[in-house]
């Protein structure tokens, strides 16, 4: 029997927004946001010019506005993110592929380089798989640093064939928006950029 794996990007191709973006804005509030991304602009700026790399950048924020954080009420934040924030970022024209596919009985994964804490919730209400980035905690606390590697670029294909035994499967599509979904999209037999907008 043929089998389908399809692995989607999360930020920018299944949603409209980046979710790190609004997940630090819906709980850190507008003034802190804004003022921590321009003390930060630097860092970004950085990563821009690719004088830093994305996953420096990105834990210089997350640094910025997590590190200490309980990761128990971190969590609840994400879950709450997840249950009552993510549906109005959701691109209708993605839940429809998502839904064909799952009515071919294709092995549906999401892999992002957002954390898993809000992915997987809202992956798991949708019984879609998932890959994502993870946190690292000391002591329930969030330490500001990623654990291992930031889900992104050529590790989102490291992260995937670790997961799954790609000979398996007849069919392999990929959905990204990003150049960081580049290395996924040239994994796949099928690739689609941008195919929601």
């Amino acid at each position: 029997m043929s089998q389908t794996i399809a692995f989607f990007d999360f930020d920018g191709t299944i949603t409209t927004k980046d979710t790190l973006l609004e997940f630090i804005r819906h709980s850190r509030g507008k003034f802190r946001f804004y003022t921590g991304f321009a003390i930060n602009s630097p860092w970004l700026i950085a990563m821009k010019l690719k004088l830093i790399s994305n996953q420096k950048a990105k834990e210089r924020i997350l640094s910025w506005f997590f590190r200490g954080s309980d990761l128990t009420t971190f969590q609840q934040q994400c879950d709450h993110f997840a249950a009552d924030m993510l549906p109005g970022l959701i691109r209708p024209k993605a839940l429809a592929e998502i839904e064909t596919l799952r009515q071919r009985n294709a092995t549906i994964v999401v892999v992002s380089a957002s954390p898993e804490n809000w992915i997987q919730p809202w992956a798991g209400s949708n019984s879609i798989q998932y890959i994502a980035t993870r946190l690292e905690v000391k002591e329930n606390k969030l330490t500001g640093k990623i654990q291992d590697r930031n889900c992104h670029g050529e590790e989102k294909v490291v992260r995937i064939r670790e997961a799954y035994q790609l000979p398996d499967y007849n069919a392999i599509l990929a959905y990204g928006d990003s150049s960081g979904d580049l290395p996924m999209l040239k994994l796949a037999q099928t690739s689609f950029y941008k195919p929601f907008r």
